[in-house]
């Protein structure tokens, strides 16, 4: 039977599974969410389908996307990312993530606790259409100041309502999408 999707969700069979199974599900976890940072923003200027597409090699170049393991990432490390077709290969990008991750060790009350302090509190509207989705939001806004005060980068207002969408923080599955929840 055929479901009605976010009309991204139906556009390629990456984002069928990806809206299906993982778009808007809550994630937790300082891994698993600086995974999404990171893919947030190699994914600017570029579409998230290609990103999508490289997560494996992504997974793979940036150790599993453990915070540890990228923070002790050095100079060899930059250069082997640097040189790896398998993922978008961006000198400024690969340094970020290896920054962030250092910049998420410092966290203390760890990197999921930050990144959910900033999760909308209550129900609110669900969009109708996809042109009623923002880009950015007064909560996303203040996420990418807090996590550019604490040394991250790349990480501007429209990438934090990105992850903020992708991890569950907000629901924007449009009202008739299969996976809106009343």
């Amino acid at each position: 039977m055929d479901r009605i999707r976010c009309a991204w969700g139906d556009s390629a069979p990456e984002y069928v599974a990806y809206h299906d199974e993982e778009w808007g599900t809550p994630l937790h976890g300082d891994d698993a969410l600086f995974e999404r940072l990171c893919l947030e923003a190699f994914q600017s200027g570029l579409s998230w389908l290609t990103i999508l597409r490289k997560r494996p090699a992504f997974r793979a170049a940036f150790a599993g996307f453990s915070i540890d393991a990228v923070a002790a990432f050095g100079p060899d490390d930059e250069a082997r990312l640097l040189a790896d077709a398998g993922i978008v290969r961006n000198r400024a990008k690969v340094a970020a993530a290896i920054g962030n991750a250092r910049a998420a060790q410092r966290v203390p009350e760890g990197l999921s606790a930050l990144l959910w302090s900033f999760a909308p509190p209550g129900p609110r509207p669900r969009p109708a259409t996809l042109a009623d989705v923002p880009a950015t939001s007064p909560e996303s806004t203040a996420m990418a100041r807090e996590l550019k005060r604490r040394g991250f980068v790349f990480v501007g207002p429209t990438t934090a309502y990105a992850l903020m969408q992708a991890t569950g923080m907000v629901d924007d599955h449009v009202a008739s999408c299969c996976r809106a929840t009343p």
